[in-house]
């Protein structure tokens, strides 16, 4: 399952927050990674946890949707025949990075 659950207690309203996080699924070879820099139509660059700096298009599903900026961490879906070059998956919030450092998955 790629979807997980973690509850973290509020402590002004006493209420259980539910934060769902998509993890990368290593069947499919997707990783995480760190936007380096905007290149403009609909590309990017991005730093891989793999260790490799991959050329990644924003698909037109995700385009005007959900807007990608210089620091976001984000699901990279790396090509076949090219490995340098990817496609955008998914973007993490900010209380998903949270819970993604905390649980050990970004350093």
């Amino acid at each position: 399952m790629d979807v997980e659950e973690e509850g973290e207690l509020d402590k002004s309203e006493g209420a259980e927050e539910v934060i769902r996080v998509r993890i990368p699924q290593k069947k499919k070879g997707e990783v995480l990674g760190v936007v380096g820099k905007m290149l403009g139509g609909r590309r990017l660059t991005v730093q891989c946890l793999d260790g490799v700096e991959r050329m990644v298009r924003i698909p037109g599903r995700l385009k005007r949707r959900q807007w990608i900026s210089i620091g976001d961490v984000v699901i990279v879906m790396p090509w076949d025949f090219q490995d340098e070059k990817g496609d955008l998956i998914h973007k993490y919030t900010l209380p998903q990075v949270e819970w993604l450092k905390k649980k050990g998955y970004l350093r």
